[in-house]
């Protein structure tokens, strides 16, 4: 079954996450819903110094938002900022330095910021693909700490921040990849058999979906949506998918094409009467799983995923 979900994947991907499928796609986009000004609303973007991050938060901050940049490195954090306010004009742009797959700090930062700031929207945008298992210095797969772990503790300690604003939203990049996976909750971390980074990758983009839609039923005062950027060439896909970004760099989308549907989630008035929850790709819900692929798990899976994450993250917390 995994070679028939990587065959029809791959297929729909050729025709749907290319840039050619976002230029079919963006036909009918409808320009006004981005044409707003979020002056006075507060956004964070996390792994915002470059790719599809930076891309958001040049969009962002054109429109008058306060972007709040959360980066691991500081040179890069700092490049970012001084390109985004060159192109924004906006100088409201600050840079917050955070691993995200160190739990501690994640949970360090939230709770600062929440103290000294507002926050309007989320954008849950900081990912890692590790080929080779790898631990942090917690004993934590990178992979899963960062894009699994690291997403949750971020987006739960900051939910109550969100609820005093007006008209919250968080917004997840994941990925089509996400397709190819089923949740496999009794092996989080990837200890059993061989370990394949792409899939590993995969999984946590699965996860992120699956948390996702147990935050939309949760907290309704929020609004939640995930998302699927597309094949976009980023930095990180160039690094970590280098036989991917060899054979398909002519195809690929800019960091703004992959961009656009987190943006449309983050500022439109159209995106936030969607009801939440829900997974987009070019500004448009579709379904989290492929035809016939048997990827669906059930809602006791879903719910032992957010227990044993809820379990995790609060033995890191301050």
């Amino acid at each position: 079954m995994s070679l028939y979900r990587n065959t029809v994947w791959f297929l729909k991907g050729l025709q749907e996450y290319t840039k050619s499928g976002y230029e079919a796609a963006a036909r009918s986009f409808v320009e006004a819903d981005l044409e707003v000004s979020v002056s006075g609303r507060s956004f964070i973007i996390t792994g915002a110094n470059s790719g599809i991050g930076k891309a958001a938060a040049c969009e962002i901050a054109k429109r008058g938002g306060t972007v709040h940049l959360v980066c691991r490195n500081e040179d890069r954090a700092k490049e970012a900022r001084k390109d985004v306010v060159e192109q924004s004009k906006n100088e409201n742009v600050h840079v917050h330095l955070v691993d995200m797959s160190n739990p501690r700090k994640v949970w360090e930062f939230a709770s600062g910021f929440s103290q000294n700031h507002n926050l309007h929207v989320l954008i849950n945008n900081a990912g890692c693909m590790v080929n080779q298992r790898e631990l942090t210095e917690d004993d934590l797969e990178k992979n899963f700490a960062t894009n699994t772990l690291g997403t949750y503790i971020l987006t739960t300690a900051l939910i109550p921040t969100l609820k005093k604003s007006e008209n919250p939203r968080v917004i997840t990049v994941s990925s089509g990849g996400m397709l190819v996976q089923k949740l496999n909750v009794e092996d989080l971390q990837f200890e059993e058999g061989s370990f394949d980074g792409t899939m590993a990758y995969a999984q946590n983009k699965r996860q992120q979906v699956i948390m996702t839609e147990q935050w939309a039923a949760q907290h309704k005062e929020v609004h939640f949506s995930s998302m699927h950027p597309g094949w976009a060439d980023t930095p990180a896909v160039r690094s970590s998918m280098p036989d991917f970004y060899a054979k398909m760099k002519n195809k690929l989308r800019t960091e703004a094409q992959g961009a656009d549907t987190a943006v449309w989630l983050a500022i439109s008035d159209t995106a936030s009467r969607q009801p939440s929850g829900l997974f987009f790709q070019d500004r448009k819900a579709v379904s989290t799983h492929l035809p016939l692929a048997c990827s669906r798990s059930s809602p006791a899976e879903d719910q032992k995923l957010m227990s044993k994450l809820e379990e995790l993250a609060a033995k890191f917390k301050c």
